[in-house]
């Protein structure tokens, strides 16, 4: 099929404008014309699609995602195009699938095996890693970022050090190869190991690596009470060097922090208005999710795998990380402390033991403390465990997505794991349109719609899709906005969503009535301008 005409539909282009009525048509994987409805009529296409009213706006973008792996799962990848989204933002947090050098694979693996699947990795480069993924195929289209972690530990390993001079630069090398094979801008978790052992002035030099128009993407070092702290380093950072800045999923974690958004926000404000391009994205929960390892204390996982593994065996480790916990004293992100044992649920483990469960519930069901059940499920696991930790409000994530700034993404973990995920993985964009648009109110419809799209497409650099005009990309979603509906949970976190009709890749349909097509039409993004046709189908394995 080349061609597809949407006929009746209540289109919302992606720019913010106020809906209007129109006809589209579809040629080729190029939207070939949007006119008032019935001037079209005459046009002889391979399908037509009534739309009887509902809304037809641009597939939406994921600004922040984990689904660098998601090429590699035997079926369809539904997270995503089953809540409209056609775009995604993957290598985020730090970590991304590549480089991958033989002499630092051992680490490299191990490092990434507590957040994706297992994997082949038979690639050592990243043009390697894209031409396998690009033979894979994908299910919507990627907007590949390279992982400080990875560079870091691709040259260095997991060492608390700052790097010598031929360390930076071998990691300025391995990411110059990424932006030549792709890759759209530079990530960092600064709460992760290693990323957390680095400086501002490692940060900046890698930064500045970057071209004209290229993102640093960053996880701040602190989304508690060193929320403030965290945004003035990550500003200093790109202002230093005059790149772009995307804040990774911007929040007040645990009590104590709620309501420090605002002034994080005006931070970013003044910025921008000392002409700093910083945007952030948000998703629409008042949980969070990373790794399991993340509740204890960064010094834990100096050394790596093999070292983190040790000081889980050593009482005198174990009692200082406790006595850590247990004191908060603010310099670093403490889950615990800044939320409480009863708030971390674990979401997935390796042997799908205690999945769904908090950790002091855990501790009732082996007759041990909080501290000890989650000892044991990390040793029980080799640490491979993610978890769920109810840390934010609701006031702030309001807040947030109103910013005239604001990105929606999803920072969904990647697909295939199992267990129980957090639902933003396949809720986050549907449920911005059913309780914050719909119930309640927080954004117009046409608002959330561009913070879904056009924006975000800007912001990357990717402006052929994100908005429904004559010759932009065919990304497509219809859905009903009346019975538009979120419907995945954190006990039954895969249910897919209500009222999404259609969903179109490049002018492929991948998604409809409930179910996905069985098409891969995706494709690997380029920086910069491209021709918006499809870059062809692959069947799911």
């Amino acid at each position: 099929m080349t061609s597809l005409l949407i006929r009746g539909s209540r289109l919302f282009d992606g720019t913010g404008a106020a809906e209007r009525p129109a006809d589209v048509l579809l040629v080729k994987g190029v939207i070939a014309a949007v006119a008032a409805p019935g001037t079209l009529s005459r046009v002889a296409a391979d399908r037509v699609v009534d739309a009887d009213g509902l809304a037809l706006a641009p597939g939406f973008i994921d600004a922040h995602s984990h689904a660098d792996s998601a090429p590699f799962l035997p079926g369809i990848d539904a997270s995503k195009i089953s809540q409209g989204v056609t775009t995604e933002v993957v290598g985020n947090c730090g970590f991304s699938l590549a480089p991958h050098p033989a002499d630092r694979s051992s680490e490299i693996q191990e490092m990434c095996g507590r957040l994706f699947p297992s994997l082949p990795y038979d690639w050592n480069t990243t043009a390697e890693l894209y031409e396998r993924t690009d033979q894979a195929g994908y299910t919507v289209n990627t907007v590949p970022l390279v992982g400080h972690h990875t560079l870091r530990a691709a040259v260095m390993g997991i060492d608390d050090r700052a790097p010598y001079p031929a360390e930076t630069a071998g990691m300025s090398a391995h990411l110059r190869a990424a932006i030549s094979a792709g890759a759209f801008g530079l990530s960092s978790g600064l709460i992760y190991a290693p990323g957390v052992f680095a400086t501002v002035d490692e940060l900046a030099a890698l930064a500045a690596g970057l071209p004209a128009g290229g993102v640093y993407a960053t996880h701040l070092r602190g989304e508690g009470p060193r929320l403030l702290d965290g945004v003035a380093e990550a500003i200093a950072v790109a202002e230093r060097v005059g790149c772009r800045l995307q804040v990774s999923h911007l929040k007040a974690a645990g009590k104590d922090a709620w309501g420090s958004v605002v002034p994080a926000m005006e931070l970013m404000d003044l910025a921008w208005e000392r002409g700093v391009e910083v945007h952030h994205d948000v998703y629409p929960y008042e949980a969070n999710s990373t790794m399991l390892m993340s509740c204890l204390p960064p010094w834990f996982q100096d050394g790596g795998h093999e070292a983190t593994v040790r000081r889980l065996r050593d009482p005198s480790a174990l009692a200082r990380a406790e006595d850590e916990l247990a004191r908060d004293d603010g310099t670093w992100e403490n889950w615990v402390g800044g939320s409480g044992w009863p708030n971390v649920m674990i979401a997935s483990t390796a042997n799908h033991e205690f999945e769904g469960l908090t950790l002091d519930r855990v501790a009732e069901l082996r007759g041990t403390t909080p501290f000890q059940a989650l000892v044991d499920v990390l040793v029980a696991n080799d640490l491979r465990a993610t978890m769920s930790v109810f840390a934010m409000c609701e006031e702030d994530v309001e807040a947030v997505l109103r910013h005239p700034r604001a990105l929606v993404g999803s920072d969904g973990l990647p697909p295939g794991q199992g267990g129980r995920p957090h639902p933003r993985l396949y809720g986050t964009f549907t449920r911005v349109l059913a309780r914050h648009v719909r119930e309640k109110h927080t954004l117009s419809l046409p608002e959330a719609i561009a913070k879904m799209t056009s924006r975000t497409a800007k912001v990357f650099g990717i402006e052929e899709r994100g908005v429904v005009r004559t010759g932009a990309a065919a990304d497509l979603v219809l859905f009903d906005p009346d019975r538009v509906q979120d419907r995945a949970t954190f006990l039954e976190p895969t249910r897919v969503s209500e009222g999404i009709e259609m969903v179109l890749v490049g002018g492929v349909v991948g998604w409809e009535r409930g179910e996905a097509t069985g098409v891969r039409a995706g494709r690997r993004l380029r920086p910069g301008t491209e021709p918006a046709g499809t870059g062809g189908e692959t069947a799911a394995g």
